[in-house]
């Protein structure tokens, strides 16, 4: 599995598969070039079966912090 740097970054209308909150991740398979997207919640809870199964994981979940940030501002 390699962690690939993202052609673009993942934005408000990316929604995750699961449960429609907006994606910090995404997850191309290997075996067929699909593309999964996870909310932070999501990502975590199905991290140790995705990255096998990955090859690519992009993780923007840094971007939760450095909004949290900006409105104590």
């Amino acid at each position: 599995m390699t962690t690939a740097v993202a052609s673009r970054e993942l934005n408000a209308l990316d929604r995750c598969d699961r449960c429609g909150a907006q994606a910090y991740v995404r997850v191309v398979l290997e075996s067929s070039g699909g593309e999964l997207l996870f909310c932070a919640h999501h990502a975590r809870e199905h991290e140790p079966k995705l990255k096998s199964l990955a090859s690519e994981w992009q993780d923007e979940t840094s971007r939760l912090h450095e909004k949290a940030g900006a409105s104590e501002e």
